[in-house]
């Protein structure tokens, strides 16, 4: 029994630490190339790949202060952009994108707070305590659903929620599921909205 439990532990640091290694790689690549990723020709040009860089950094520890460039602006403007080649599916391939690029960039944060330590500590106490405070409450009382919500709202819960589901050792399986839905809803609806406001507003111009 106990060489099992050893065994399972085993895989969840490496796991853990191959995850957070990759998550760190792209956070690097993101901010070396941060001032050709946020001009907006080269946004375009790069399509997806800027969606998922962008989302990936607002999504993370780092903040989107180190992209000044916030990531549901690219997805609201690319939606319409990339309409001339995708037509109604751009909206779809750069909300599940962005989904997707957001989901990887909580990960570091969820397994900071699983792992707890001085790490943990250290980022909590950078937070306002009456937000994280609240986070807990929310995360212990709604589990499931409040990660769900906290990632398809845009609240400043975010960070705290995810901290908070990992030091309350939630699932990391069920944890990324529901994250990733969570940012798809919130995406797809900026996404949809950026097609279809950017579409009336170019149809508006032209008769005019």
């Amino acid at each position: 029994m106990k060489r099992e439990e050893t065994a399972a532990t085993t895989r969840e640091i490496v796991v853990g630490a191959l995850a957070l290694a990759f998550s760190i790689a792209l956070i690097v690549i993101a901010l070396l190339f941060r001032d050709y990723l946020t001009g907006i020709a080269n946004i375009g040009g790069l399509g997806l790949l800027s969606v998922f860089l962008i989302s990936f950094i607002a999504g993370s520890t780092v903040s989107i202060t180190m992209i000044p460039v916030p990531y549901w602006l690219v997805v609201f403007v690319l939606s319409d952009t990339l309409s001339a080649e995708w037509g109604l599916f751009a909206p779809i391939f750069v909300g599940t994108t962005a989904a997707s690029g957001a989901t990887l960039g909580q990960l570091p944060s969820f397994l900071i707070g699983y792992g707890g330590g001085g790490v943990s500590e250290r980022l909590i106490s950078r937070l306002s305590e009456r937000l994280y405070q609240k986070a807990s409450e929310m995360a212990q009382r709604y589990g499931s659903l409040a990660v769900f919500l906290a990632s398809a709202i845009i609240n400043p819960l975010h960070l705290p929620m995810t901290l908070a589901m990992g030091a309350l050792r939630f699932h990391p399986g069920k944890w990324l599921l529901l994250t990733f839905l969570g940012n798809l809803v919130k995406s797809l609806a900026i996404a949809f909205a950026g097609y279809f406001a950017l579409h009336f507003i170019s149809d508006l111009l032209e008769k005019a």
